[in-house]
């Protein structure tokens, strides 16, 4: 889009807002016949200081107003609109709450609108739909930010902030898998800070360890272990709080992501420990359910033990593991569990030397959910591991995927 004149460009966006020329006039002060000119190129747009307040308006990256739209990096993100990423980042760098001292809120959706656009947005989310996913986020993260400002200090703050929470651990984790890994850290601090708003501990809980995992994903496993450990040990079981399904659920995640970062420091003593802890408390739930979108119990503990082992660089115990697998509990698995089995068992495969095994698996995810194979840096170091590793020419199915992926065969 950098080719098109300012003013078009300035079309698209508004036109992206669902904004009237009208509206957004008002929204800048302006006269309807002043965006008209803009747009069609009539009257320039020579004023740095209205350019921005253009891209303030519109919600939207300053640079992407002047035709200097981000680059793909193939590091970061591939099978997604780089553009949707910066929005993304547009609508976390927005602070609406300090805006609202001095006007008035923007006009936030019905909260029972928003709470069906969050679930939505989860159930994207577990079926692995990512781009779908960064595309819905921008404005779902602007609706919850305008919802908590407005809702402040009324009968409804609290259900406003747990969806605001909701929507920033969302926006955490597929900035995560993206290779967004500040951004993704900064979305999981905010969303704990949201949910002791909302008064919610398993909030808060599921919060903790998606701040976690962003700190795992920036070589910060030590902090991790603790962050996951120390909240989990507040939520274990027996104390004066009663043992819900929901509390066993998010306790046996903490426990969970606990092991992983556990693995990546080396401490198998303190693997074996949590995955014991976690089994439990699946146990005691009695089957695999989906409390909190954690999709917790005997099924997601048996995966984590193989992603603990592939972790610790066991790969032949991965690979084992995946084997003794409950057929039925894993495919009842919704689809992002599934498809990240598969890429941890993908490297599994690659640290035993069974480029067949690995090529497998990443065509198992790929066909189970495309976005969880082709949008994550980790999948791509896999596939590029397994193409310098094939004897001759790939497979044509691999071949496929590594040019669907940008990734030299």
């Amino acid at each position: 889009m950098e080719e098109l004149p300012i003013g078009r460009r300035v079309a698209y966006w508004r036109s992206r807002r669902k904004m009237s020329q009208q509206v957004f006039a008002d929204r800048l002060g302006k006269s309807k016949s002043w965006v008209d000119k803009v747009e069609r190129g009539v009257r320039r747009l020579d004023k740095f200081s209205v350019v921005y307040e253009i891209a303030d308006v519109l919600q939207v990256d300053v640079q992407l107003l002047l035709g200097k739209e981000p680059e793909r990096r193939p590091d970061v993100v591939n099978g997604v609109d780089q553009v949707e990423v910066e929005e993304i980042r547009a609508a976390l760098e927005r602070y609406d709450q300090i805006s609202a001292f001095f006007n008035a809120p923007p006009e936030p959706p019905p909260l029972g609108q928003l709470r069906k656009a969050v679930n939505h947005a989860w159930l994207t989310y577990q079926h692995a739909k990512c781009s779908m996913l960064t595309r819905a986020l921008p404005k779902l993260l602007r609706d919850a930010q305008a919802a908590e400002t407005a809702y402040a200090g009324t009968d409804d703050a609290r259900t406003a902030a747990h969806l605001l929470s909701q929507v920033y651990q969302l926006a955490s984790s597929t900035l995560r898998k993206l290779g967004e890994h500040e951004l993704s850290w900064l979305a999981a601090d905010r969303a704990i800070a949201t949910a002791q708003r909302s008064g919610d501990p398993l909030l808060a809980g599921v919060g903790t360890y998606r701040v976690a995992l962003s700190l795992l994903a920036l070589g910060r496993a030590r902090p991790a272990l603790e962050v996951n450990v120390n909240v989990a040990n507040r939520l274990a079981p027996g104390g004066s709080e009663p043992t819900t399904p929901e509390r066993l659920s998010v306790y046996g995640m903490l426990l969970l992501q606990g092991a992983i970062a556990a693995a990546r420091i080396g401490d198998t003593a303190s693997v074996r420990d949590l995955l014991a802890g976690a089994g439990e408390a699946a146990r005691a739930l009695g089957g695999d359910q989906n409390h909190y979108w954690t999709s917790f119990g005997p099924t997601n503990v048996e995966l984590h033990r193989a992603a603990a082992a592939v972790e610790l660089g066991e790969g032949k115990l991965a690979v084992q593991t995946h084997h003794r697998l409950d057929p039925e509990g894993f495919g009842a698995l919704l689809p992002e569990r599934r498809a990240h089995h598969f890429l941890d068992i993908a490297r599994g495969y690659a640290q035993i030397g069974d480029v067949e095994g690995a090529s497998e698996m990443l065509l198992e995810g790929d066909r189970l959910a495309p976005s969880e194979i082709r949008c994550r840096p980790i999948a791509r170091e896999v596939l590029t591991d397994v193409l310098r590793r094939s004897r001759g020419t790939p497979p044509p199915p691999i071949a496929e995927l590594a040019e669907n992926m940008g990734v030299a065969a």
